[in-house]
């Protein structure tokens, strides 16, 4: 065998402070440092697996709701406009009494009237609408039921195109003034 050549001086000195015999290292403690990361890193995706396959879950589900409530939204979306055609509004308007307008006038900035207003088309009473109140209006039976009666017809007064040509020029003659304003 080769024995190891002396030291000297300076080297002599820095190999007294080494250990004697340190050639060979401890693999117990290594060994079982690997063994523990590899088992912490295992134990690491398996967390982390399962964490992302319950938010998986949690996605299908938040998908599932939202079509739900689309189809939700487009139905009643379908109804509002079926509501909303001028056709179901004119049954409606008619359901409740309502008549089409006679012919606007208008004032102008200076107070003049323009266009010649007419009156609304008068309904006969036999189309009148039954005014009922809203205890009848309620689902269910009421036990005092209250006898609907049409309302009596009121006059409506004409307006008079020569009234409505003959008002004086002041703005303040014209407009009704609004109290407490």
């Amino acid at each position: 065998m080769r024995r190891k050549p002396e030291l000297r001086g300076r080297a002599a000195r820095l190999a007294r402070l080494l250990p004697a015999g340190a050639g060979t290292a401890a693999r117990t403690p290594f060994v079982l440092l690997v063994v523990l990361l590899l088992g912490g890193g295992l134990i690491g995706l398996l967390v982390l697996n399962s964490a992302l396959s319950a938010g998986s879950f949690q996605l299908d589900d938040l998908q599932k709701d939202t079509k739900t409530l689309t189809d939700e939204e487009q139905a009643l979306q379908r109804d509002v406009d079926a509501y909303a055609a001028p056709d179901a509004l004119q049954l409606r308007a008619r359901e409740l009494g309502m008549v089409p307008g006679g012919d606007p006038a208008f004032l102008g900035p200076d107070g003049s009237v323009k266009g010649v207003p007419g009156a609304a088309a008068r309904q006969s009473a036999a189309h009148r609408p039954v005014v009922r109140p809203p205890e009848a209006l309620a689902p269910g039976p009421s036990p005092t039921a209250v006898p609907t009666v049409p309302p009596a017809p009121t006059p409506e007064p004409t307006p008079s195109v020569a009234a409505a040509t003959e008002q004086p020029s002041t703005p303040s003659a014209q407009l009704p003034t609004i109290p407490g304003r």
